[in-house]
């Protein structure tokens, strides 16, 4: 069986996902949909093979299409994702899945309905480096996980139809959620507006976790060095997670704070600075550097989107991963709404 694929949208991200989509084994990209004809032309010297439409219309009305690649503005998402289901599509759609959880919880009932797979652009789950790290917190290697800081700056690209939460936000939740099989029980957030009145350009946001893991991520589209770091704390090592480092895209620290139970009887002012119950004491030992073999992580999410469709298989970013996310960028945004 070959899965035919149609894509939605060729604007910023649109041409990568083409590009990965067109190579992916057991599918086939057959039509590319978007509403400006240069768009089209420009991709089909790169592509020649699909067809070009300028109706999504002809998308949904074409029998042998299998699934739709939506990669559209954020606010057309779930009226797109809607028609194609409807249609009897399965349904990949670029973060996030939608701009309400309402939205994201109807989308989820109509795949459920239909027994067609939804999932989510949430790219970053699909990095190698990404999930190198799931496996340290999952094998137990950092002990328990204490707190998890991201960094995701850059300036510019300045969107004008959503604001830096949620247009990079939405990453960090994603991997947070990931690596923790969990979402957030309380959100706060602060974001402030300097381009553009009443779209905040940087936003400082801070999560609660199940058993008390603590998160912080701090997004700016406004800042003046390209940044893409998360870092995890946790009671035996710690493990630094950077996107842009060329040669180090995981560095695990052996260093902690390790407490040892005093005896009382024998201690001393001269042997402990107190007479408190445990010493505490600093841990530093070795770095490594994990070798990772490193696919796009694009290349990756495309094969995905088509080996669930042909096995049936609930793909790793479905459309309740994309629920707990929006969930999450709805609590930051009211939060931010509220000053915190």
């Amino acid at each position: 069986m070959t899965v035919r694929l149609a894509q939605v949208g060729l604007g910023y991200w649109g041409p990568n996902l083409a590009r990965n989509l067109a190579l992916v084994n057991g599918g086939e990209l057959a039509m590319l949909c978007d509403a400006d004809q240069g768009r089209l032309d420009r991709m089909a010297r790169q592509l020649p093979g699909p067809r070009l439409v300028t109706d999504f219309a002809d998308v949904l009305a074409d029998d042998t299409i299998d699934g739709v690649v939506i990669a559209t503005p954020v606010d057309t998402h779930f009226t797109l994702a809607t028609a194609a289901l409807e249609a009897g599509k399965h349904v990949l759609v670029e973060k996030p899945l939608a701009t309400t959880s309402a939205d994201c919880e109807a989308l989820i009932a109509l795949a459920d309905e239909g027994d067609l797979r939804l999932m989510v652009g949430h790219v970053f789950v699909y990095n190698p480096a990404v999930r190198r790290v799931k496996e340290l917190i999952d094998s137990g290697e950092l002990g328990d996980v204490y707190y998890i800081y991201s960094q995701r700056l850059n300036l510019g690209q300045v969107r004008h139809d959503v604001n830096a939460l949620w247009n990079f936000a939405p990453h960090d939740v994603s991997i947070l959620c990931d690596w923790l099989d969990a979402e957030p029980t309380e959100v706060t957030a602060r974001g402030f507006s300097y381009v553009q009145p009443g779209i905040e350009d940087v936003v400082f946001m801070t999560m609660g976790f199940p058993g008390g893991v603590g998160a912080n991520v701090h997004i700016s589209w406004l800042d003046p060095l390209k940044v893409r770091r998360m870092t995890v704390v946790g009671s035996e090592k710690m493990v630094v997670y950077d996107d842009v480092s060329a040669d180090a895209k995981i560095t695990v620290y052996d260093r902690g704070v390790t407490k040892l139970l005093v005896d009382k009887s024998e201690a001393t002012l001269g042997s402990y600075r107190t007479f408190g119950e445990f010493q505490l004491l600093l841990r530093a030992g070795d770095v490594l550097i994990p070798k990772l073999e490193f696919i796009e992580p694009l290349k990756i999410e495309c094969q995905h989107f088509v080996d669930c469709i042909r096995t049936g298989e609930t793909p790793r970013s479905d459309g309740r991963a994309g629920l707990r996310v929006v969930r999450t960028l709805e609590a930051a945004q009211r939060s931010m709404m509220t000053t915190g």
